[in-house]
């Protein structure tokens, strides 16, 4: 169904705004000029411009009109990482810390500082890894279902970097690759930068629509699909066992490879097997230890057939050489003496209660969101305006996301992402209670 006319005409203004086509201090049609060009009604006319000010974009001048304004509020998109105020709640990225993680790293340091290979750490290290580090990330990985070697995997700083080597080694400008209609923000960042054709399927409530993808591969020259089959971020799907099957066979029908994002995976308690392990000769597995350790420990990882490893390889040594020796070290130290398992147990445990807190104090919403994830999805009633109520949390202090960044279709759903993993439970309890009442306020106004 096509968005009211008033509507359109808002996403219009908005989207030259934000972008810079209309500058800061530009002076806007009056009131009637806009309803004469449109050809709309002038209490139209007079909504739309309403509407921009609740946004924070425009400012209207009492005898001198409608001005574009200096976009000061933070924009709380999510792809770049706006700063927060220290008296600001960040609902927009998720940053999930345990108790007594810096003891653990003390006692890392203190261990890495009295062992016999200190002086290795600092010379160059293999492109991709030391073959010690990567035995103990595949023992690790055999904990999430796949069976691989160390000679299969590949060391890099993040889960980000190493999407950003699989798509330097695989991928060329122009190519095309079906993402989900909404997909994690990173991937959008990396397919600008790439050149790419992001083309978006629609989601299901468990997962892409793999008719459409199937329909898309038959008639157009795929490259690859991104996926998120376990726990899907920002909706928080896990894809059952058969639409994991279905998008395997339709990878090895049309010939894309399949790259798969498990970075949220490890809070999924017995998922079905990863798509590496049933399909590892088309897929592209990615994950890290930033969500499951610390978001400043980066160390991810990338599981790839051996004949595309030379390239990826070749990434690695073009943008950082090796990953840094020292924090693989104790990544790794930890993954052997059982902490990233024990630490993965706990924010489970620590998501699961702030899922629940959730659902207590969003009451009344629809919430989409799995129940052990650190974030939710918040679709908006109707006549809502995200970029509206972004404004006014930040007023309120409190940073969200609006579903911009994670859009690739040409439509943005009115939603917000609440990221719950930032702030301790006793801050994000009334925190979320305000995000209510600013939503159902607005709902009412």
């Amino acid at each position: 169904m096509a968005a009211p006319r008033y509507k359109q005409l808002v996403d219009a203004f908005a989207s030259g705004i934000r972008s810079g086509r209309l500058a800061s201090g530009a002076r806007l049609p009056t009131h009637r000029a806009l309803a004469a060009r449109e050809g709309i009604a002038l209490v139209t006319a007079t909504r739309v411009y309403a509407e921009l000010e609740a946004m924070g974009l425009v400012s209207r001048e009492q005898g001198r009109g409608t001005f574009v304004r200096d976009i000061a509020v933070p924009a709380g998109h999510g792809i770049d990482q706006q700063a927060v105020a220290a008296d600001a709640v960040d609902l927009s990225f998720n940053y999930p810390s345990l108790p007594g993680q810096a003891d653990l790293l003390r006692q890392a340091l203190r261990e890495v500082a009295t062992s016999g290979d200190l002086d290795s750490l600092l010379r160059y290290q293999p492109h991709r890894g030391r073959l010690q580090d990567r035995a103990s990330i595949a023992r690790h990985l055999r904990r999430r279902g796949i069976t691989t070697d160390a000679d299969q995997i590949l060391i890099a700083g993040g889960a980000q970097h190493g999407l950003a080597i699989t798509v330097m080694a695989t991928l060329n400008a122009g190519d095309v690759v079906a993402v989900d209609a909404l997909t994690y923000p990173g991937f959008k960042v990396l397919a600008h930068a790439f050149h790419l054709d992001l083309v978006p399927v629609p989601a299901t409530t468990d997962g892409p629509d793999l008719d459409v993808l199937e329909k898309l591969c038959a008639t157009r020259p795929v490259r690859a699909i991104y996926t998120m089959p376990t726990l899907h971020n920002p909706l928080g799907w896990v894809m059952p066992a058969a639409g994991r099957t279905r998008l395997i066979e339709i990878a090895r029908r049309y010939g894309p490879l399949v790259i798969e994002d498990a970075s949220y995976a490890y809070l999924v308690e017995d998922p079905p097997p990863p798509l590496a392990a049933t399909a590892p000769d088309i897929t592209v597995y990615v994950s890290g230890l930033s969500k499951s350790i610390a978001t400043g420990l980066r160390v991810g990882f990338v599981i790839a057939p051996p004949a595309r490893l030379p390239s990826l390889e070749r990434a690695i040594r073009a943008t950082t050489w090796n990953t840094p020796a020292l924090t693989t070290a104790i990544a790794c130290r930890w993954l052997d003496d059982g902490t990233v398992e024990h630490l993965e147990v706990q924010k489970r445990a620590d998501a699961k209660a702030r899922q629940a807190l959730a659902g207590q104090e969003l009451a009344g919403l629809q919430l989409v969101s799995h129940p052990s994830s650190y974030f939710t999805w918040l679709p908006l009633p109707d006549d809502a305006r995200a970029d509206r109520l972004t404004a006014t949390l930040a007023r309120q202090h409190i940073s969200v996301s609006t579903a911009e960044p994670y859009t690739t279709s040409t439509h943005t759903p009115q939603a917000l992402r609440l990221a719950l993993g930032s702030t301790d439970l006793d801050r994000l309890r009334p925190t979320l209670r305000t995000v209510r009442q600013v939503v159902l306020q607005d709902a009412c106004a």
